[in-house]
Formats: structure tokens, sequence, C-alpha cells
């Protein structure tokens, strides 16, 4: 990913934070006929070091599977919070006129090489951490024990586990860090006015 300094973001716990708030991930590998892509909801442990491990699932048939070996890599994508900018939001636009439009957004990259893994109850294991922390926010949370054990180990035998050491990890938030103080208050203030808080707080975090 292209990373100019102004755009990197480097801690790993913001990194964990974001990667856990996002959920799904794009899981990109080389399979024999070229490249395959698989949009895949995510659990993240982090108890190893230093960037944590990436534990997800798929349907047995998915030709992802032929891309995880020990040869290549894979690229896992967690896409953030994003909007378009126009450049009307912008004082600079009256002042010079020299002004563009833009895309802003949060994105993280993690990189490993990925391994198979099978078994009821591991599977169920990964199942009920990835139910767990998606059902975090829920008044009253779901849980995987809910529903019958027997409907669960059927499940389970359709699906395949895909574990993902990380070896690398990247964070980008392009949020107008590269504009003048005027022109980022005025992208804030017209996400705003359309309704985009999440990316407005965002961007204002950023250029603290």
């Amino acid at each position: 990913m292209y990373l100019p300094a102004h755009f990197r973001e480097d801690r790993v716990d913001v990194l964990h934070e974001t990667m856990r708030r996002i959920g799904l991930a794009t899981v990109v590998g080389l399979g024999p006929d070229g490249l395959v892509a698989s949009h895949l909801p995510m659990e993240l442990d982090t108890s190893a070091q230093p960037y944590g491990t990436l534990r997800c699932h798929f349907a047995k048939p998915n030709p992802l599977a032929e891309a995880i070996t020990n040869d290549h890599e894979l690229l896992v994508m967690f896409q953030g919070p994003q909007s378009y900018i126009t450049p009307n939001w912008y004082p600079t636009r009256e002042l010079t006129g020299k002004v563009l439009p833009t895309w802003v957004y949060v994105a993280v990259h993690a990189y490993g090489t990925g391994s198979i893994f099978e078994g009821t109850e591991k599977l169920k294991e990964h199942v009920a951490a990835l139910t767990d922390n998606f059902e975090s926010a829920s008044q009253k949370p779901w849980k995987v024990s809910d529903t019958p054990d027997d409907y669960i180990t059927d499940m389970c035998k359709g699906i395949t586990g895909l574990e993902i050491p990380i070896k690398r990890i990247e964070g980008k938030w392009k949020m107008n860090q590269n504009k003048s103080e005027l022109d980022v208050t005025g992208g804030i203030n017209g996400l705003r006015a359309q309704g985009d808080h999440v990316v407005a707080d965002v961007m204002a975090d950023a250029n603290k």
C-alpha cells in the first residue's frame, strides 16, 4: 500500500482496534488460475506478538482454499470509514480556486502465510469467539451455545477454517492531513452537514 508519512498509522493497538471494529475483511491470495478474493468476517487474536493472528472460515467449495500455500502470502484488507470530499467545502476555493476533489478513507492491510484448520471442536471454538466479538455490543448477546449442539456440528462440516499469523501490518488514515487547517475544518463541517459524523470524527482525530 502506498503510504505517505502524513497518512501512516503505525500504532499496533490502534490498528487492532480498527480491525476489530470493522470486522469484515477481504482476503486476497494467488490461486492456480490467478488472484482470488473472499470477503470474510475476522477473529483477531492478539495473544501472539507482535501483530497477532487472524482467523476466519469459508465454505468448503470456495476457491480461496487453493491459494493457501506456504509459497505465497495472503493479503487481508480492512476498509474503514470513507467518503468523497467536494472542493466546495474548502475555504481555499474562494481564496485561490486551487482545490480539487478527493476521497478520504481508513484502511488496514495485514499480511501473512495462511494455514487451514479443521476439526469440529476447533471450528466451534473459532465460531464462538467470532460470534462473541460481534455480539458484544448487544444488550442480550446471542451465543453459539444458544443453538442445538448437533446443528452447529452439522454446519461445521461445510466450512474450512483459515488461520493467518500476521507477519506485517500497515495502516493508512488518509484524512486531509496534507491540507490547511481551514480546509480540514471545512471538510469536517461538510461531512457533518451531510450526516457523515463517523468520517468527520475520524478526520478531526487524525488532524489533532
